[in-house]
């Protein structure tokens, strides 16, 4: 797959009134917000599109947009506008064909079109991993309908996992152990997932030691070569399907880190492009097998606010604007646990914050989000530690001290 057109440089103009290169992020939540500052403090010019307004990313942007990102005729209309040196889908929800259409017309898409839409369709995206990547992952089957899905889940057998086909962070996903369950598996991966769709993946509960998330970044090196840099392993928690806390360095023995470093380069150049990709894998006594990868920065990838001197959303702006980076750099121990909502209430106020940070080593990530709503994401509590025990405490202890004084106004009557 030919990589995009991202140059090599080594100067930038000024933003707005001069030539600063210009980013559209499609996409303006939390990891838009971080993407938009280190775009913003390279000189870059950011203009914030999302279908909802105030979303945190639109907050600290030169300009935004408020756009049904699903749209093709919208999406077209903003990038024909702003006229972006580079387009940055940032979240799933995107019209990935005009994506392709727009950079067949000669638009810069990061890391490139065709693999934002492949990453967001959990077929197409194994069959890349199995045929083009040949890197190991656990057995699965499509299903189009309830009779199919009941059919894959008695051949993968139980326990199994049914997944959207269109997701992330969980959504949509559920662990079947019975038959019985089948049908509720079904209409929840089929209707809750990012967009709804009869497909759904039947996927074999692997029984894994450990996930983590290898970000993986294709850059310029110093001079202009290309290069790929793996960084130190993350780990994370689900209590449920949806990330929770995440912490790095984790530690492996050196044949399954090379494995985790081999699996990461394959499916990663396979995709092509400049960026900051999160690979998720699992770990099964020595044995690694590929999950999914988002091209962009991931959610468990929140710690490298506290574990790197630049941090994911640092590596993701410095390649797509071609700048060189030469690493991997130094891992400090540290943790990441997210601070969510228990229910539905416009303007939340986060409260607790004198208690959250009374330790030293604790920084507060306050997202700003205009809406709160069950196990939404307001905002992270990011520790460094001498270990990664005492960093992971830290963490939880700052992020619930939040959690237990968030203030949600009355939501206001509807109008009759």
């Amino acid at each position: 797959m030919p990589d995009p057109n991202v140059a090599y440089r080594d100067r930038i103009g000024s933003p707005v009134v001069g030539t600063a290169p210009r980013l559209l992020l499609l996409g303006s939540g939390e990891l838009g917000r971080e993407i938009a500052l280190e775009a913003m403090r390279l000189g870059a010019e950011v203009i914030a599109v999302d279908r909802y307004p105030n979303a945190p990313a639109m907050q600290v942007a030169h300009r935004h947009h408020v756009i049904p990102m699903t749209d093709p005729a919208e999406l077209r209309a903003v990038v024909e506008r702003e006229a972006p040196e580079l387009i940055v889908p940032e979240i799933e929800q995107v019209a990935t064909e005009e994506l392709l259409r727009l950079e067949s017309d000669g638009w810069t898409v990061i890391p490139n079109a065709e693999a934002t839409r492949l990453t967001m369709d959990r077929e197409r995206l194994r069959r890349r991993a199995v045929d083009l990547a040949r890197v190991p992952t656990s057995r699965f089957q499509v299903a189009a309908s309830l009779d199919e899905a009941r059919a894959a889940a008695r051949a993968i057998g139980f326990p199994c996992l049914f997944k959207s086909m269109m997701s992330s962070s969980g959504h949509g996903m559920t662990r079947v152990d019975r038959p019985e369950q089948v049908d509720r598996a079904y209409i929840e991966a089929s209707e809750h997932g990012r967009v709804p769709d009869p497909r759904v993946m039947v996927e074999e509960f692997l029984r894994f030691d450990r996930e983590v998330t290898m970000l993986t970044l294709r850059h310029y090196a110093p001079g202009g070569r290309r290069e790929t840099t793996v960084l130190a392993p993350i780990a994370h928690a689900r209590p449920g399907t949806l990330y929770h806390e995440s912490w790095q360095p984790e530690r492996f023995p050196a044949p399954v880190e090379a494995e985790l470093d081999r699996v990461a380069r394959r499916i990663t150049d396979s995709l092509g492009g400049f960026g900051l990709f999160g690979v998720e894998c699992f770990v099964a006594g020595d044995r690694v097998y590929f999950s999914e990868v988002s091209p962009r920065p991931h959610d468990t990838g929140l710690v490298t606010l506290g574990s790197q001197w630049n941090s994911e959303f640092a590596l993701h702006a410095r390649a797509i604007l071609g700048l060189p980076y030469r690493g991997p750099e130094p891992t400090t121990p540290a943790a990441a646990h997210v601070i969510l909502a228990d229910r539905s209430a416009p303007a939340p106020e986060l409260g607790g914050l004198s208690e959250a940070l009374t330790e030293p080593g604790v920084r507060l990530y306050l997202f700003g989000k205009p809406e709160a709503y069950p196990d939404r994401r307001l905002g992270v509590a990011v520790a460094r530690g001498a270990t990664l025990p005492e960093a992971r405490r830290k963490a939880a202890a700052a992020a619930h001290a939040v959690e237990a004084k968030i203030a949600y106004p009355p939501v206001p009557p509807r109008p009759r």
